[in-house]
């Protein structure tokens, strides 16, 4: 009896860690989010935006190497010399003496010690000062170009969770839809046991009942999926299990950017990061060309070190220089004038984007607000929809119920209910989507709650 207590035992083991309750108690539990959460998880986290904030410590690197030609210069030097060489390559004929021995061809070894501390500093740059103007240009293009990342990933993640919101809410009425077709089912068959209907009335109910079961299916394989997308717009393992807090219902997806057109093309111009970033190309183009164009004034240098040297350590005495360079350019082949050129065409390539820009900005923003306002049309006309279905199939049903009509009457508003409520939900989603992409349109995408 003990031994058989005792193989059981692991049996017992085995099957309590695999019931339901303890698998549920083992499963991670799911992280609740918030859609201001999910819009501040992307637009500082997702690997897009780590990318720019890199590139921007990037052009902040580039400005301190620019400011580097201006700074002092230090090094140290330090060499023991032991040589030998042939007194016929200095290309000097040394003559020779009567009755004193001639010079040998192999002169050496010669022994040499230098120690030496060099430095320079820059006293008149003009083109150095304006490469480090355009230094700072190309820092202004990178924060730009991240704060354009930020705003991007967070209407990205935005539009996921909607999505992943819509899908729930697809999921609650696939729901609703079995339950109806479930006790529609057992009303036919109730209705056939007391002989008030045929048999086919129980077909059509029970093939009802299976085509919502299979909708619910699909629903919910769309919902994994939806929140598979939106692990990974915010760069979070895609098998993390993800709960929405907020749901497809209110004012969800409301941001800071107003409503109405003028104030929002007024708000779209100033905060875009698009119009940030084109206007700081503007500039770094305009600078470069300067930095060029100076390139043709002269450059002062002042050089100096001080060291030991001797032809031992032991016997070195100090030594120093101290020397002033001019150097002014000329001529370099016409590769100045072709960089001058290059930069006039980047500024003026920047300028035509610079006004497509401007006008694409304002196209986003009265798209968006066609949309809203669109939608907010379509809100009313599926509720007042919804609400006729719903009362079409209470009617049918109280109709097959009373033996007045067959359930085809009913299987049509169950259809028309199904419909109702897809375009319900439709109709909030389109909404939501729409403030969205206005608040990204007027750059307040981060704002997005």
């Amino acid at each position: 009896m003990t031994r058989a207590l005792a193989r059981l035992g692991p049996l017992v083991a085995l099957a309590w860690l695999t019931s339901p309750a303890m698998t549920q108690s083992l499963e991670p539990a799911a992280r609740r989010l918030s859609l201001a959460e999910a819009v501040a998880i992307a637009s500082g986290t997702t690997p897009a935006v780590q990318i720019a904030a890199l590139r921007t410590d990037e052009a902040n690197a580039r400005v301190g190497e620019a400011r580097g030609v201006l700074l002092p210069n230090l090094s140290v030097t330090g060499y023991q010399l032991d040589r030998t060489f042939n007194s016929r390559t200095l290309g000097i004929p040394f003559p020779s003496v009567p009755g004193a021995p001639s010079i040998p061809e192999r002169v050496g070894p010669v022994q040499q010690f230098d120690a030496r501390l060099h430095g320079s500093q820059a006293l008149l740059d003009p083109a150095g000062w304006a490469r480090i103007g355009a230094s700072h240009r190309g820092l202004d293009v990178s924060r730009a170009e991240q704060s354009a990342s930020g705003e991007s990933a967070a209407q990205t993640a935005a539009i996921a969770y909607l999505r992943s919101a819509r899908a729930v809410k697809v999921v609650d009425a696939r729901r609703s839809d079995l339950a109806v077709a479930d006790s529609l089912v057992e009303i036919a068959e109730a209705q056939i046991k007391a002989g008030l209907t045929p048999d086919i009335d129980g077909t059509r109910a029970r093939t009802q009942s299976a085509a919502a079961r299979s909708a619910l299916l699909v629903a919910r394989n769309q919902l994994d999926r939806a929140r598979l997308d939106l692990a990974r717009a915010l760069g979070l393992d895609p098998m993390s299990p993800l709960a929405l807090s907020d749901s497809l219902d209110g004012s969800l997806g409301g941001s800071t950017a107003p409503d109405r057109a003028e104030a929002a093309v007024a708000l779209a111009l100033e905060r875009r990061p698009e119009l940030t970033a084109e206007a700081a190309r503007s500039r770094l183009a305009r600078s470069s060309r300067t930095a060029i164009r100076l390139e043709r004034l002269p450059r002062v240098e002042v050089a100096a070190d001080y060291g030991l040297s001797g032809e031992q350590a032991p016997d070195a005495i100090a030594t120093h220089q101290v020397g002033v360079a001019f150097s002014m350019p000329f001529m370099d082949g016409l590769r100045r004038e072709a960089r001058v050129d290059e930069q006039t065409a980047l500024l003026r390539e920047s300028e035509v984007r610079m006004r497509d820009l401007q006008q694409q900005v304002v196209a986003d923003v009265d798209a968006a607000l066609l949309d809203l306002a669109s939608g907010l049309e379509q809100e009313q006309v599926a509720t007042d929809r919804l609400r006729l279905a719903d009362r079409e199939l209470a009617q049918a049903r109280e109709r097959f119920t009373s033996g007045v009509a067959g359930n085809i009457e009913v299987v049509d508003a169950q259809s028309s209910l199904v419909r109702a409520r897809e375009i319900d939900i439709d109709a909030r989603f389109a909404i939501a989507v729409a403030r969205v992409n206005l608040a990204r349109a007027t750059g307040v995408a981060r704002s997005i709650h």
